[in-house]
């Protein structure tokens, strides 16, 4: 058992770290389009190694026993630890300061916005996670890859809000606070319900008759 809860937690830290990747070209593009789509190497990599990812776990709660939940907190314990220890590693490198102050703006953006905004943006960006990371197992052309890829870019764009970057963008900012931590909590609840109604929706409104 503590095997595979430390197996878990490895695999989570290393999505974070690979998310925070994504996070970094995303900033360092200055928050562009070409910004947005590069940020998928970040899924990418998580789904092609199997790693960890909050938003891509979350909607097959419907289909684990209750032993799951516990899969899902040390997923994202893992995957905050990753994104806080690579956010604050890439502050003392040579780009940290154009990496803070670019995230700086995307922090405040956030926590300026009010908690309902938050929750409904979030909500949409777990649907779009979970459909990228289902799509990934449910295809096997080159459809997965585009789907992966394709739901990162319209997540970005559309300025929803991920549980997983935002730990990495609050760290780059430093902004860690206790409404920092409120709004982070609503993002993750946000992100659970959307991924969970996608998967409710699959199992139940896709059935054929």
């Amino acid at each position: 058992m503590k095997n595979k809860s430390l197996a878990i937690l490895l695999r989570a830290i290393l999505s974070g770290i690979m998310i925070s990747i994504g996070g970094t070209i995303f900033l360092i593009l200055n928050k562009s389009e070409l910004g947005a789509f590069l940020f998928g190497i970040g899924l990418f990599m998580v789904v092609v190694n199997g790693y960890n990812l909050y938003t891509g776990k979350i909607g097959y709660l419907i289909d684990n026993k209750i032993n799951y939940l516990w899969e899902l907190f040390l997923t994202l314990i893992g995957n905050l630890i990753g994104t806080i220890s690579c956010g604050y590693l890439l502050l003392v490198t040579r780009f940290g300061d154009r990496l803070h102050e670019v995230a700086k703006t995307v922090a405040d953006a956030k926590l300026n916005d009010n908690l309902l905004s938050i929750f409904v943006l979030s909500m949409f960006c777990g649907m779009l996670m979970f459909l990228a990371v289902d799509l990934f197992k449910k295809l096997k052309d080159v459809g997965r890859y585009f789907a992966v890829f394709l739901c990162v870019t319209v997540f970005i764009i559309c300025g929803f809000e991920h549980c997983v970057a935002n730990m990495y963008y609050f760290s780059v900012a430093n902004a860690w606070n206790f409404n920092t931590i409120l709004y982070l909590l609503i993002m993750i609840l946000g992100n659970s319900v959307g991924g969970i109604l996608i998967a409710l929706g699959n199992k139940y409104g896709l059935k054929k008759d």
